[in-house]
């Protein structure tokens, strides 16, 4: 994990740095030649697959909502300083050749001692160029969206219908009730619609059907399979 101290947001400076700061009294010019002398720390790709192992069990999205982000484990002012913005907003988005990119500019500010992780990685100042292909900042953001976006299912095409058999369909679903059990029962076409709190004794009776309830039972017998049972939709025929 990326080490910062508070007031502080770079480790220590490279030597590249503290040498361009010392000429820097006696002039610009000979500030530039010595900082083109010196070497930039840098380290290999398979340095960093360590590093990043060991930060964050080698993956390269990860964003724990700890404030570190990434394989390396950036926080977002190292991130920023080491110059990652123009790739990404967080080391998280972008991808692991634009995050070793920043590591290595990272590498060169603070040193090693910049990752907690760098010994488990034998982290150091080797010169080997990583030769990472970081894109443009542009593409790579496009990229990191279409990575975070759920895949779309494959489109598959539905059986063909002909015509009767889609007009048949929403007949065919009116036919039934759902009971509050969730079974579905016949629906019926009578006169009468049950409601709530209906028994065959009660719509017999409010509706003077001659026989009464054993008279509606048969009546509707091919809805009806218990007499104790009827369902709120379901329309029964009062007379035959």
């Amino acid at each position: 994990m990326l080490l910062n101290r508070k007031g502080n947001k770079h480790r220590r400076p490279s030597k590249a740095v503290r040498v361009a700061t010392l000429a820097g009294v006696a002039g610009a010019a000979v500030a530039v030649p010595l900082m083109g002398a010196t070497n930039a720390s840098a380290a290999s790709v398979a340095t960093w697959d360590a590093v990043a192992q060991c930060e964050s069990g080698g993956n390269w999205s990860i964003n724990t909502g700890n404030g570190y982000y990434g394989g390396l484990q950036f926080s977002q002012s190292s991130w920023a300083a080491a110059g990652g913005t123009q790739y990404a907003p967080r080391a998280d988005l972008a991808t692991k050749a634009q995050q070793i990119a920043t590591a290595e500019k990272l590498l060169d500010l603070q040193g090693p001692g910049a990752w907690s992780c760098a010994g488990a990685g034998n982290l150091t100042n080797d010169g080997v160029d990583p030769g990472v292909d970081t894109g443009s900042g542009a593409a790579k953001q496009e990229a990191s969206k279409q990575e975070a976006a759920p895949k779309k299912a494959e489109r598959t095409e539905a059986p063909a219908t002909n015509r009767s058999d889609r007009s048949d369909a929403p007949k065919a679903a009116k036919k039934t009730v759902t009971t509050p059990t969730g079974k579905k029962v016949a629906k019926g076409d009578g006169e009468y619609k049950v409601v709530s709190g209906d028994t065959l004794s009660k719509i017999a009776a409010e509706h003077h059907v001659k026989g009464g309830w054993e008279r509606l039972f048969k009546l509707n017998k091919d809805i009806v399979q218990d007499a104790d049972l009827i369902y709120p939709g379901q329309q029964l025929h009062l007379t035959k």
